[in-house]
């Protein structure tokens, strides 16, 4: 039995290939990438790490002349590729139960960075420490999202190039960390080809991954948005999308940690970023492929967090909990198992049972 990495690396030396890279941002970079290659003509397969909302899978499979990858930088598996063009979407530390410190992780990213061939093209975002193309939103990057607007809550934006000014775009998924992905997505599919006056269009009906930003319940007195954060700067991410979307709003925030080493490695950026929150409820940390380990737990991070509002609550409470708190946006945090409760979530608040 081949590794997935082993396998996608074999299958990306025979197609041009188009990666993408991150700790943050790859999946739904790579999904819109292979939604903007599909929807403007391109025989395209893509492997995802999430489900698209478009295809209700992580597989799309229209053809074979390009091949569009989430590299995924767990265990180093990304360097087993052979991208044409690559985009590095940031480079946090994470994983530090497999790299050990945040500088064998920049390292492991400057590796993949040099797997792009001369004649190929590297995308990263701007301020990261590498050479090629720098992407950003509004600022001094080599292409950036310009004249950036709001309304009913979509981003309205013009993508700004070197070479021109392309006009006209709009995306529905909120969040600055979102329109950073656009811009990627694009000048990628620009790169490859794509013939640029289909682009707009292509981007408007991209509906987004599953559990990423995905509202489950959305009117005027109640929303309820999951989502796979993980890490302090996707927690930030959510909450910036939050307060952009839904300002004056009270927000309430259930987070399941994931892992008991990234909660030790980062848990003061958690509490942090937990903070920003009106309320916060913290379930126990999901152990994935983990031992305990002495003195992390929920209840340690919890007593970080500087919000007053703040409680661990069981998983089987998690609805009752939730209800009674009456916020008028709730969000579900976690890459562990929380996403099973979602519906359970769901059908409590939209008073179903």
């Amino acid at each position: 039995l081949e590794k997935r990495a082993e396998v996608l690396g074999k299958l990306t030396k025979g197609h041009f290939t188009l990666a993408v890279a991150g700790t943050h941002g790859k999946t739904t970079t790579s999904t819109m990438l292979a939604h903007l290659l599909k929807a403007t003509g391109a025989e395209v397969t893509a492997f995802l790490g999430g489900i698209s909302e478009n295809y209700h899978s992580n597989l799309i499979q229209a053809g074979d002349k390009v091949m569009v990858v989430e590299a995924d930088e767990f265990d180093r598996s990304f360097l087993q590729l052979a991208p044409n063009i690559a985009a590095i979407t940031s480079m946090d530390a994470d994983h530090l139960d497999i790299y050990g410190e945040d500088s064998q992780i920049k390292d492991s990213f400057r590796a993949f960075a040099a797997l792009v061939p001369e004649d190929g093209k590297l995308f990263f975002a701007n301020g990261l420490p590498l050479t090629g193309t720098s992407i950003g939103v509004e600022d001094d990057a080599d292409i950036t999202a310009q004249n950036v607007q709001i309304k009913d809550g979509s981003y309205h934006f013009d993508l700004k190039t070197k070479e021109k000014t392309y006009t006209g775009f709009s995306l529905q998924l909120p969040g600055k960390h979102n329109l950073q992905n656009a811009v990627t997505a694009l000048a990628m599919a620009i790169e490859f080809g794509a013939p640029p006056e289909l682009l707009a269009g292509a981007l408007t009906s991209f509906q987004g991954v599953e559990r990423r930003f995905s509202y489950r319940i959305k009117t005027n007195d109640l929303v309820l948005i999951d989502d796979y954060a993980h890490h302090p700067a996707e927690i930030t991410a959510v909450h910036q999308a939050i307060r952009e979307m839904h300002p004056g709003k009270k927000v309430l925030a259930v987070f399941q940690p994931h892992l008991f080493s990234r909660t030790r490695d980062f848990a003061e950026e958690f509490a942090k970023s937990l903070s920003l929150f009106d309320e916060v409820l913290l379930l126990d940390i999901y152990p994935a492929r983990e031992e305990p380990i002495e003195g992390i737990t929920s209840e340690w991070l919890l007593a970080k967090i500087g919000n007053l509002s703040k409680q661990l609550v069981q998983k089987e409470k998690l609805s009752e909990v939730i209800k009674s708190k009456n916020a008028d946006v709730v969000v579900l945090l976690g890459a562990g198992d929380i996403g099973e409760e979602v519906e359970k979530i769901r059908k409590k608040l939209a008073g179903e049972n």
